[in-house]
């Protein structure tokens, strides 16, 4: 089978890296991918958000099977253009996409097939936001609707900052378009999870649970990011969670938007806080997280392949996974100054010493080789990985690796996964 994954970040190099171990992969190819990626696919000067190219390659190339990992080419329609080519893909349509397009869209879905979630309204006009905020008061979350790379979420701890927030987003306009209009919703606490399940439009298969670290400093400090590290299981999902959450947010959003007339077919990830009252949906995504979906592959031993050609094809009811029990974690190093302002460029060293260390693997988020040499080429730049019998272990393996790394103009956090760990 030739395969093709869409994307370049430290997600499609977990994808690739794991694609590239089934049987049934013969060739694969990765659009536009990463210096990691180019050790186990043939790379692709094509942009991920090139529609048109990434068909046109698909169709010239022969390609069996597109995998796509970004959340921009399935809003924009990658899914319902290769289809009309009759190449089959994994990812929704950009009708199911708009799921995670349109935050709109999903609270109002939510709403329909009573699924728990927080209190919300919806604002196309600055003013009439900041009135909302002083009848409701703080704290409360501001959102802008549409794709922000993870960063369009804005924990506001009084009204100050939710007018501030709204000023960003709708008047300064730092998510362009995405920012046209607002969710402002009741702030939930409790203990964020993540939670992933593939879907083939009628039938879920949920995978292990996951809990990631969106904050750039150390014990969740600072400004949110597209995710500075995460690890597989998380505690806080039990079992009896996994089991709540399937029922009453899982399969009554799948089986709405069937009725709809528009069948989720791909991976659903749930971003949800676990409150007293139960698990209670914060976004969802329509795509695997990144970084949730590298320490994800690392524990999975069944082949991941089957699994997403089964989404596709409807048949997932067959499909059963298997996997390590083992735990698995993941440091994101980071370009200084990410998620404002960093530069380009910078040299990493060391990346073999570290890849070379037993049960971790380097995946490769933002570089670029040039020269012999692996360059800095983004905001998050590498995710280091490892598998250990518990979290802890697993931690010290990763920032064993982190520290065979010599690159002075990057950063991560120290404490990923401690919340496992203090349990």
């Amino acid at each position: 089978m030739k395969v093709l994954v869409v994307g370049g970040g430290g997600r499609e190099h977990a994808l690739c890296w794991a694609i590239a171990r089934s049987p049934n992969c013969d060739q694969l190819y990765c659009a536009p991918g990463n210096a990691g990626i180019a050790d186990v696919a043939e790379c692709v000067a094509i942009a991920e958000d090139d529609v048109s190219g990434l068909v046109d390659f698909a169709r010239r190339k022969e390609i069996d099977f597109v995998v796509v990992g970004p959340e921009k080419p399935l809003v924009a329609g990658l899914v319902d253009r290769l289809k009309a080519q009759g190449i089959p893909a994994f990812g929704p349509s950009a009708q199911a996409a708009n799921i995670e397009g349109s935050k709109g869209y999903m609270k109002d879905l939510l709403a329909r097939y009573e699924v728990p979630t927080a209190e919300y309204a919806v604002f196309d006009e600055p003013e009439a936001a900041k009135e909302y905020i002083l009848r409701k008061g703080a704290p409360l979350v501001v959102k802008a609707d549409g794709l922000a790379a993870g960063k369009g979420v804005i924990v506001c701890r009084n009204n100050n900052e939710a007018f501030a927030a709204i000023d960003h987003i709708m008047i300064e306009r730092a998510f362009g378009e995405s920012g046209d209009e607002v969710i402002i919703e009741e702030f939930m606490p409790g203990e964020e999870a993540s939670f992933f399940a593939l879907v083939d439009g009628t039938h879920a298969l949920p995978l292990v649970s996951a809990q990631d670290h969106k904050a750039v400093g150390d014990g969740d400090e600072g400004p949110n990011t597209g995710g500075m590290g995460a690890y597989t299981p998380a505690p806080v999902v039990t079992q009896e969670l996994i089991d709540s959450i399937m029922e009453k947010v899982v399969m009554p959003v799948i089986q709405g938007m069937a009725e709809e007339g528009h069948p989720y077919k791909g991976v659903l990830y749930a971003g949800l806080m676990i409150t007293e009252q139960g698990p209670r949906v914060l976004e969802f995504n329509c795509r695997f997280g990144d970084p949730e979906c590298q320490p994800l592959m690392m524990r999975l031993k069944s082949d991941v392949l089957e699994a997403l050609v089964a989404c596709a094809e409807g048949s997932l009811d067959k499909v059963t996974l298997e996997w390590h029990d083992d735990a698995a974690l993941v440091v994101v190093m980071a370009t200084k100054g990410y998620p404002g302002y960093y530069e380009r460029g910078s040299e990493i060293r060391g990346l073999e010493a570290a890849g070379a260390m037993e049960d971790v693997v380097v995946f490769h988020a933002g570089t670029k080789a040039k020269g012999g040499k692996v360059t800095a080429n983004g905001g998050r730049v590498l995710g280091i990985t490892a598998r250990g019998a518990t979290v802890a272990e697993a931690q010290r393996k990763a920032y064993a690796a982190v520290d065979a790394i010599d690159w002075p103009e990057g950063f991560c956090r120290r404490d990923i996964g401690w919340r496992a760990i203090n349990r």
